[in-house]
């Protein structure tokens, strides 16, 4: 059916709607006497976000020996010690590909996020899990996901709707900041509250395109009418937290909005300077999490194929995973391993930030889930068998932790649906082919 009206035009209008409504703040409540839930009785929220680093780790350095609780802490996980009783470490779950290539650096990270394997390289082919989550319990906040990469490049995501559908990264601490604390934040311990004469009429704007979308779809097909919805799910997510705005927030306790970062330094691929860029975007991402503008996150330290290079030098992480010689002594590449160990503690210094911020009778890490991973165990081998994979957190005690849990070889996608039904998204089956599982891992669950 021709409907006269081209596709350019209706995803301008829908653009033009869905950009002016993305301020919003989160309405929250005090918490009661316990400091365990909200003045009204409802729990206090449960975070969920993911922390990915590049190239892996080093047999040996990284995986404990044996499984369960107490488990050995080597070198490259000695940054996490303080936490240890807060990690779980996974080992032996393999990304299971069914005869696909695997592609360098660009198989692991696909597959595990989506529970499928890509056919080809760099792709999501289907919605990462992570985005799932979203879906089931961001819409009540201001910002559905926050996504921050900390070394410079601003394609660096593993997280999006898959057929292309990728979320964009903030690089920037400076832009970041701006994003959640500039324009369109509302200080919920504010005593004054007006509301945003701009803001009620974006909310007639997008009113407008929702009359305009009913209109369009009586001269679409069903296939067309079908992607239209999709699209425009977003949309009605946007309306609903429009209409929180125009009400006064309640205060939270945790919340202590931030002082801008100084200056908008751009930041490459330098590793001094992507930690120094990480920690300051992990305060920010703290606090925002802290005063209820998002309830997902995901952060990305540096790239799969890692462009990370030290200061004075030119010779990358990836370069040396591939020209380093194993030194005969040691049994590993000493520079390459270098840089795991300092990847590693720039998730010491993660935890250290979400756990430092109380939150009810608890901390922040208390109150959520972190599945943090790499795309390959060796990447010196590319092998996408024994993935690097943690949860961080307590999930507001839903998860045991704290543990080492090792499997037999067993699909990845176990992992990411077990993160799924922690946070309690209503789904049995996650994946294709042999990554497919009704499986979760029991030992992790409460």
């Amino acid at each position: 059916m021709k409907s006269g009206i081209s596709r350019r035009t209706v995803l301008r209008g829908i653009c033009q709607g869905a950009t002016v409504a993305v301020s919003l703040p989160y309405l929250d409540c005090f918490l009661n006497g316990n400091g365990t839930a909200l003045a009204a009785g409802a729990p206090l929220p449960v975070r969920f976000g993911t922390w990915f680093w590049g190239l892996g780790v080093t047999p040996g350095r990284f995986h404990p020996t044996r499984p369960g609780p107490d488990y050995d802490i080597l070198p490259e996980t000695e940054p996490m010690a303080p936490y240890k009783d807060k990690v779980t470490i996974f080992g032996g779950f393999d990304c299971l590909t069914d005869g696909k290539p695997n592609f360098p650096h660009a198989t692991g990270g696909p597959c595990f996020r989506t529970g499928v394997a890509p056919s080809v390289g760099g792709t999501l082919p289907a919605p990462s899990f992570d985005s799932i989550i979203a879906a089931h319990i961001g819409g009540g906040t201001r910002f559905r996901t926050l996504d921050v990469s900390a070394i410079g490049d601003r394609t660096n995501t593993l997280s999006g709707q898959g057929a292309g559908q990728m979320n964009p990264v903030e690089t920037s601490a400076a832009r970041f900041y701006q994003r959640v604390f500039g324009e369109g934040f509302v200080d919920p311990n504010a005593a004054a509250f007006t509301p945003d004469p701009v803001t009620m009429a974006r909310r007639s704007v997008l009113s407008v395109v929702t009359e305009q979308r009913r209109a369009l779809e009586r001269q679409l097909g069903a296939a067309d009418r079908a992607r239209l919805d999709q699209y425009f799910t977003g949309v009605r997510q946007v309306e609903s937290q429009l209409a929180l705005q125009l009400q006064k927030p309640q205060p939270l306790v945790a919340c202590q909005p931030p002082s801008a970062p100084a200056g908008e330094r751009e930041v490459a691929n330098v590793l001094e300077d992507v930690s120094a860029n990480h920690e300051v975007m992990a305060r920010l991402l703290a606090m925002a999490l802290a005063c209820n503008q998002t309830k997902v996150f995901n952060v990305s330290f540096n790239n799969g194929a890692s462009s990370l290079t030290r200061r004075g030098s030119a010779t990358s992480h990836h370069q040396l995973t591939h020209d380093e010689p194993i030194d005969a002594a040691l049994g590993y590449q000493p520079e390459s391993t270098r840089f795991v160990a300092d990847v590693m503690q720039a998730w010491g210094t993660f935890l250290g930030i979400l756990d430092g911020m109380p939150e009810g009778d608890g901390t922040l890490l208390d109150r959520m889930l972190v599945v943090a991973h790499s795309e390959t165990e060796l990447a010196k081998d590319h092998n996408i068998d024994n993935l690097p994979v943690m949860f961080a957190g307590r999930a507001g005690g839903r998860v045991r932790s704290g543990l080492s849990v090792i499997g037999k070889s067993d699909p990845v996608s176990r992992i990411a649906l077990t993160a799924m039904q922690v946070m309690e998204v209503p789904i049995d089956t996650f994946g294709a082919g042999s990554m497919e599982t009704r499986q979760p891992v029991g030992e992790v669950v409460i």
